[in-house]
């Protein structure tokens, strides 16, 4: 093989993973597995298509060796093949909203309130929440939270809140989390608890982008 049959056969293989990720559903994918493990029936409706379109998709970045899949009773279940693909995820995110003026426009209209946003830094996050100075809480669903969730927090699904209140203790600040800086999940439950008289803001963190920054997650059923 001739040097430019080398380097041709390098790049193909490379842009393999950009064929993989060409797909807007495949990167929501992504997203979500990153989470943790999802059968395809689950992913389908976090998607909101049909499991015929779900598994094509899983199939494309399956073949790209994004994620791999394991069967449990009548379900396929699937993971990521490895953490560095949830740093690929997020490091694709961040370029897209370095560089895309209209990335950064639909960002700026996600945030209808920048005030609910909170602007403590990662650190100073986790050393309040390690004294008791806030309370943060997951609200994302409780298998995600036993995969991994942040240090300290508590785990509070968003269908559960309204039913949970009474855990929060009055008059200390609150701080939600849910899947990352497209997640809604955290803007909901910030409307819900300030309604009810709570201090609550959110951060756009998820556990991936915590990860990916170095920092430490948690797993385990406490919480």
């Amino acid at each position: 093989m001739d040097n430019r049959s080398l380097k041709d056969l390098l790049y193909e293989q490379v842009a393999r993973i950009g064929k993989a990720v060409s797909s807007p559903k495949r990167l929501e994918l992504l997203g979500l597995v990153a989470q943790g493990e999802k059968s395809v029936e689950v992913l389908a409706g976090e998607l909101s298509v049909d499991m015929k379109l779900a598994s094509a998709h899983l199939k494309a970045l399956k073949e790209a060796r994004l994620v791999e899949s394991r069967r449990e009773g009548k379900y396929v279940v699937y993971r990521l093949s490895g953490s560095d693909v949830a740093s690929l995820w997020v490091t694709l995110r961040q370029v897209a909203e370095a560089h895309l003026l209209e990335l950064k426009l639909a960002l700026e209209r996600m945030v209808s309130d920048p005030a609910q946003l909170a602007s403590v830094g990662r650190q100073d996050l986790l050393d309040k929440a390690q004294r008791g100075e806030i309370i943060v809480i997951d609200v994302r669903p409780y298998a995600e939270y036993q995969a991994a969730h942040l240090p300290f927090a508590r785990s509070m699904p968003l269908a559960e809140i309204e039913q949970r209140l009474n855990e929060l203790p009055p008059g200390k600040e609150i701080v939600a989390y849910c899947r990352g800086p497209y997640c809604l999940m955290s803007d909901e439950a910030v409307k819900l608890l300030a309604q009810r008289g709570f201090r609550v803001r959110k951060i756009a963190d998820g556990v991936v982008e915590w990860q990916a920054a170095g920092l430490p997650v948690e797993t385990g059923l406490a919480g």
